[in-house]
C-alpha cells in the first residue's frame, strides 16, 4: 500500500540555505572527528616503548594491530543497528563516549593483554563513531551541499593526527610512565557532551519510525533559526508517492535495491582499507629493511603526510561540482599510479613526492567516499549498509598485514607496491563499471531551490 510521508522532511531539509545550525553540526561532528583520527593511531605511536618495557615481541603488538580491525567490524555492525532503533544522535553520543572511555582506561593498563583488550574496545567505539557521523551529516545537509560539508569535517577532524603527533613526542619522552598520557589525550572526545543540547535528532530518521510530531518539532526548529539568520525560505518540493514501507534491520538483506550497493562498497571499502593501511602502516619499515636510515623513513613519511589535509580540502572542492563516481575513480587510479612510483625509487625528494600525492589523494578519496556512501540507500537501509560496507573494509586489515608482510618475503619490496597498486585500481574499476551516478538529482534539487529563492525574492 503507497503512502504520503506526511512530513516531508527531505525536501524541507533540501532547500535550506546554508546557516548557523549547519556549521555548529559540523563543529560538533568534526570535534568527533578530531578525537577519533587523534585516537586511532595512539597504539602505534606508544607501541616501541610498550614493547621495551613489558618485553612484548613484534607478534604482540601484530595481535593488537589485527583484533584491532576486528572490533573495527564489530562495532561498525552494531553502531548500524543501534543508530537505526536509538537514533543517529543518541548513538553518535554513546559511541563517541564508548571510544573515550575505552581510551582513558588504556591509561591503567597494567601488560600488553589488558592493553591490547582496551585498544580493541576503543577501536570498536572508533569505527562505530565514523559510520554513525557520516550517516548523520548525509541526514541533515541539504542534497546538494552535503558532500562539501562532509569533507570539511575530515579537513577539521584529520588534523588530530599531527595533533597527536606533536603531543606524543612531547610525552613521551618526558618519564617511563609518560606514554600513557597520550592515551589520556585521546580520551578527550568525552567532551563532545558539550555539544549535545546544540544538536538536534535527524528529522529523517524520525520521519522513518513513524513519529511525524516529533519529526515536525525538529524541523520546525531547524526552519526557525534558519528563517532568522536568512529570511523567508522557498517552499518545498511536493513530497512523491513512496512505495510499501520496508522494514529496517537484518530484512533488507533479502532486498535486491539493498544488496547491491552493499556489494560495491564493500569492494569499495575493502580495497581502500587495504589500499591505504597497506601503504601507510608499511612504509617507514619497508623502507628501513631496503637500507634507509630509521630516522630518515620516519622523517620522509612524516613530510608526506603534509598532503592528508589538503587531500581533504580538495575533495570539498570537488564533491559537489563533479559526478562523485568519476571523482573517486579518478582519485584511486592517481593513487595506484603515484603509490607505485613510490615503490619503484629511493631517491630521497621523489620518496617525498610520491607519498605526499598518495596521501593528498587518498585522504580526498576518503572523504568523498563518506559522502558517496550513504547516497546509496534510502533511510530505512542506510545505517546498516553504510556500517556492513565499511565494517567489511575494516574488517578487511586484520589479514592485510599479514598478507602484505608474505608478498615482502616471498617476492620483494617493489612486489608490495605493485600490490597495494593492484588493490586500487581494482576498486577504481569496478565503481567506474557498477557505481550508480547521483549528481543529476543532486542538481534537480539545486535548481529547483534557486528557482525558488529567486521566486521569493521578486515578491519580497
Amino acid at each position: 500500500m503507497q503512502h504520503l510521508p506526511t512530513t516531508n522532511a527531505a525536501n524541507r531539509l533540501d532547500r535550506l540555505p546554508i546557516s548557523k545550525f549547519h556549521k555548529t553540526t559540523l563543529v560538533a561532528v568534526a570535534f568527533a572527528y578530531f578525537f577519533e583520527f587523534a585516537d586511532i593511531n595512539t597504539f602505534a605511536i606508544t607501541a616501541p616503548v610498550v614493547r621495551e618495557q613489558w618485553g612484548a615481541d613484534v607478534n604482540h603488538i601484530a595481535y593488537v594491530t589485527s583484533l584491532s580491525f576486528v572490533g573495527m567490524f564489530i562495532g561498525s555492525i552494531v553502531a548500524g543497528g543501534l543508530a537505526d532503533r536509538l537514533g543517529r544522535k543518541r548513538t553518535l553520543t554513546l559511541t563517541t563516549l564508548w571510544f573515550a572511555l575505552w581510551s582513558f582506561a588504556c591509561v591503567f593498563a597494567w601488560d600488553i593483554w589488558s592493553l591490547g583488550v582496551f585498544r580493541v574496545l576503543t577501536s570498536a567505539g572508533l569505527s562505530a563513531m565514523t559510520v554513525v557521523a557520516v550517516v548523520y551529516i548525509s541526514e541533515l545537509y541539504p542534497r546538494a551541499k552535503r558532500g562539501k560539508f562532509q569533507a570539511y569535517a575530515i579537513v577539521i577532524g584529520i588534523c588530530g593526527t599531527p595533533a597527536t603527533n606533536l603531543i606524543a613526542s612531547m610525552v613521551v619522552p618526558i618519564s617511563d610512565w609518560s606514554w600513557r598520557l597520550v592515551y589520556l589525550w585521546g580520551s578527550l572526545g568525552v567532551l563532545f557532551l558539550l555539544f549535545m543540547r546544540k544538536l538536534e535528532e535527524s528529522p529523517l530518521w524520525l520521519e522513518s519510525r513513524g513519529r511525524h510530531g516529533e519529526t515536525e518539532a525538529v524541523l520546525a526548529r531547524i526552519e526557525a533559526s534558519v528563517t532568522a539568520e536568512h529570511g523567508r525560505l522557498p517552499a518545498a518540493e511536493a513530497p512523491q508517492p513512496q512505495g510499501p514501507a520496508t522494514k529496517s534491520g537484518l530484512g533488507l538483506l533479502r532486498d535486491k535495491k539493498f544488496l547491491f550497493p552493499t556489494i560495491l562498497l564493500s569492494v569499495l571499502w575493502i580495497t581502500q582499507t587495504i589500499g591505504f593501511f597497506g601503504y601507510s602502516s608499511w612504509a617507514p619499515t619497508l623502507l628501513a629493511a631496503e637500507g634507509v636510515s630509521v630516522e630518515d623513513s620516519i622523517f620522509y613519511v612524516a613530510l608526506t603526510t603534509v598532503g592528508a589535509p589538503l587531500g581533504s580540502f580538495l575533495a570539498a572542492m570537488v564533491t559537489d561540482r563533479f559526478e562523485r563516481k568519476w571523482c573517486l575513480v579518478i582519485f584511486a587510479l592517481i593513487i595506484a599510479a603515484s603509490g607505485l612510483m613510490y615503490g619503484l625509487t629511493f631517491t630521497p625528494v621523489l620518496i617525498v613526492v610520491f607519498g605526499f600525492l598518495v596521501n593528498l589523494f587518498e585522504r580526498g578519496y576518503t572523504a568523498l567516499a563518506y559522502a558517496y556512501s550513504p547516497e546509496l540507500y534510502d533511510t530505512k537501509g542506510r545505517s546498516l549498509g553504510t556500517s556492513i560496507s565499511y565494517g567489511l573494509g575494516r574488517l578487511s586489515n586484520a589479514v592485510g598485514p599479514l598478507t602484505i608482510a608474505g608478498i615482502y618475503n616471498g617476492i620483494g619490496y617493489q612486489a608490495v607496491f605493485i600490490f597495494i597498486a593492484g588493490t586500487w585500481t581494482l576498486g577504481a574499476v569496478v565503481l567506474a563499471l557498477f557505481g550508480p551516478a547521483t549528481r543529476r538529482q543532486r542538481l534537480a534539487m539545486e535548481a529547483a531551490a534557486k528557482e525558488q529563492q529567486e521566486a521569493i525574492s521578486a515578491t519580497s
